[in-house]
């Protein structure tokens, strides 16, 4: 196997694979409204999973990957996504892993885990109906809730991971972490990132890793608990024994042992999401010029701090 490293000695093990950059929501971090998830839906073409599988294999045999994490976009609107799971869980790479907006997760959870993935993540801003259309302009924020019960009682591995935003959602750290709680599940709040039509206005909306804090301490006294590496992050224990984290991309930044290469819907990699410069792969890449690419790749990570880019997480996978 050849490693594929950098002076830090970072390691490609957790691949991210964007299945497509369309979505049901229209969340105010990821797209600037409604036209722009209507324009990029009219023009939207899914690589097959067989292309899709070709190319995770084609990664896997240079990298020897631990975990696969299936994005997008909204990657419940694939239309081949069991036979994709399926499909990677054939190749033998032990943890097969998804995140989702959750609003079609009550009826495909069962059938992805029977396909054999393990893990998902559910994005969740608010439990406030009024305050979940402001976050993601949808209404029925239940869809998303049975959406998690129904990943729990299909017996997957659940995380709630949640924007929060000042200005907008900050009061619903506590609502967010009760319906974590009650379910016994973790949640993740995660600090704005600098990313897409965001990239030079984040720091207007950045709640701190030390505010989401002090808001969780108005209910719950915790202890922090030791960092995993390469986890993307931070987690406290409450006295009652429920954990939640804190991805602090900005307060605690967690570049300096990344793991991860991500693998946008049009065959591109890329090392970082702070780079926008695609990298392509294609079928006719010899081993010799795929190690290239993934050099390239690891040449794009940041070593200090997260600084973002102009690319979309809508296109470039969350």
């Amino acid at each position: 196997m050849t490693l594929i490293n950098d002076i830090y000695n970072r390691a490609f093990k957790t691949l991210r694979v964007s299945l497509l950059s369309r979505c049901n929501l229209s969340c105010v971090y990821c797209t600037m409204g409604e036209d722009e998830v209507k324009e990029n839906n009219l023009h939207q073409h899914p690589a097959p999973a067989a292309i899709l599988l070709q190319q995770i294999q084609q990664l896997h045999s240079v990298l020897n990957l631990e975990t696969i994490r299936l994005t997008g976009g909204e990657p419940l609107l694939y239309h081949e996504l069991t036979e994709l799971i399926k499909g990677i869980a054939a190749t033998g790479i032990s943890k097969i892993k998804l995140t989702t907006n959750g609003f079609l997760l009550e009826r495909l959870a069962a059938p992805m885990k029977e396909a054999g993935l393990q893990s998902i993540n559910v994005s969740l801003d608010a439990v406030d109906e009024d305050l979940f259309f402001l976050m993601s302009k949808r209404n029925h924020v239940q869809k998303v809730i049975s959406g998690i019960d129904a990943a729990i009682a299909a017996g997957l591995q659940v995380k709630i991971n949640s924007v929060i935003m000042k200005g907008m959602n900050a009061d619903q750290v506590i609502p967010l972490l009760d319906v974590a709680f009650e379910r016994n599940i973790p949640i993740r709040f995660l600090e704005i990132m600098a990313m897409g039509h965001l990239h030079d206005s984040a720091g207007n909306y950045l709640f701190t890793q030390e505010e989401i804090l002090e808001r969780v301490s108005r209910k719950y006294t915790f202890i922090k608990v030791e960092r995993a590496k390469a986890a993307t992050a931070n987690y406290w224990q409450t006295t009652e024994g429920h954990r939640f984290g804190i991805i602090a991309n900005e307060s605690e930044p967690f570049c300096h042992d990344c793991n991860r290469l991500r693998l946008d819907s049009n065959g591109n990699i890329y090392g970082c999401l702070s780079s926008n410069h695609p990298i392509t792969l294609n079928s006719g890449n010899d081993e010799a010029a795929l190690i290239s690419k993934l050099q390239q790749a690891m040449n794009q990570k940041q070593r200090l701090k997260f600084t973002g880019s102009n690319l979309s997480m809508l296109h470039i996978g969350g």
